[in-house]
């Protein structure tokens, strides 16, 4: 089950990390961004990682299509809040 709570949670993670990824030009910055979401993955709704991975195991895991995969998460993630 997906709460708006879980939705609001992730959303709020995600978009306050992608913002600091986006500008950042410290690669250890930038890894240690993608070891806090793929922390933060192991523990969110899988019923809510399933929605916004599309099926994709390695969605948010994977280092060359990290920045790509954050940048769809917020997006999907503000349009089911905003539906929610």
């Amino acid at each position: 089950m997906i709460t708006k709570d879980s939705i609001e949670t992730a959303y709020s993670f995600f978009h306050q990390k992608r913002n600091v990824y986006i500008h950042s030009k410290m690669d250890w910055q930038k890894d240690d961004i993608e070891y806090a979401i793929s922390s933060y993955v192991e523990t969110m709704s899988k019923d809510l990682y399933n929605k916004i991975s599309q099926g994709r195991k390695d969605f948010l895991l994977s280092h060359s299509t990290f920045e790509a995969d954050i940048t769809f998460a917020v997006d999907i993630l503000e349009k089911m809040s905003a539906n929610f």
